[in-house]
């Protein structure tokens, strides 16, 4: 059976591995239940930083642990319901309640190191590069601390879908790139200078790139040719923008965009002097197709290069 998360690639990453999670979860609390512990997976980093770092404030267990103070307030709940970690108040602030490990737990997490852990490394490094992985992890880690998700891509990139107050981006950004090497032909000003009736209502697509505080910098049309063949057409970004991996952004979106407009066949013309932009479709799955060149290429004159996608 296909798996509905692994088809979505890197969109569908969080959830992916909150499910990769909880199977390991489940599967170390069956071990720990073997191994006669009384702790859930989700209890256990407080218990070893304790056993690792000593007695500790709720405030130091959050930055240990890198984990919310409802989090860790919750987990101590259930510690010190079950005998295993004793704390005092300093004052009226939750936050300097101080934890410790009773008898009882420093016995648990000496059980845990013991006998649960080695066999919880031996199992999870038979899975894996274990080594490797932890590195990623690390480093995800530490990127997200510095900035997270919703702050990303670097340049604050974002895609726009077209709408009429576009109209003029659409043909500015093209126009510039194509003026800069060729002319403009028929066809181009034809496009251009009609998007939503030349792409649009056809069934097609246009999206856009956009910046902060520069607003569309670069854009990408689909323009559907058949009932299920769509040519990506029209991709340029403003050159005062360029450097920003822009480009790349919008081609892997439009061509996200093709295949849910349900494209089968996905298809460009460009020329070999646009070597940059060519090594970017090449990178991104087109390769050079001669039929595609028999059937198409003499839409432009300028058109020496014509590429399909393989998904």
């Amino acid at each position: 059976m296909n798996d509905a998360m692994a088809a979505e690639g890197l969109v569908m990453l969080g959830s992916r591995l909150k499910r990769l999670a909880e199977r390991l979860q489940s599967g170390a609390e069956r071990m720990a239940g073997a191994a006669g512990l009384p702790t859930q997976p989700s209890q256990m980093p407080l218990l070893a930083a304790l056993h690792r770092h000593g007695p500790m404030t709720i405030g130091e267990a959050v930055d240990r642990l890198g984990i919310s103070q409802p989090a860790v307030t919750r987990i101590l709940s259930r510690l010190v319901a079950m005998g295993l970690v004793e704390t005092r108040r300093q004052g009226r602030d939750q936050r300097h309640k101080t934890m410790a490990l009773t008898p009882r737990g420093g016995a648990v997490i000496e059980t845990a190191t013991t006998v649960l852990w080695p066999q919880l490394r031996a199992a999870v490094a038979e899975l894996c590069d274990a080594d490797a992985l932890l590195t990623q992890v690390e480093a995800v880690e530490r990127a997200l601390a510095a900035r997270p998700l919703d702050q990303r891509p670097s340049g604050g990139l974002a895609i726009r879908r077209f709408s009429d107050d576009l109209a003029d981006d659409f043909y500015r950004i093209n126009a510039e790139w194509i003026e800069a090497s060729f002319a403009l032909e028929p066809a181009d000003i034809e496009v251009l200078s009609d998007p939503r009736g030349r792409i649009i209502a056809p069934g097609g697509e246009i999206l856009f790139v956009t910046a902060p505080g520069l607003g569309a910098i670069g854009t990408c049309a689909l323009r559907k040719t058949g009932a299920r063949d769509f040519e990506l057409t029209k991709m340029g970004v403003a050159a005062a923008a360029r450097g920003r991996k822009a480009g790349a952004f919008l081609l892997r979106a439009t061509i996200d965009r093709a295949y849910a407009l349900g494209c089968d066949r996905l298809y460009l013309l460009s020329n070999a002097k646009n070597e940059a932009a060519v090594h970017l479709y090449e990178k991104n799955g087109f390769v050079h197709d001669a039929g595609i060149m028999a059937e198409f290429g003499a839409r432009y004159a300028r058109c020496d290069v014509a590429m399909l996608h393989r998904r």
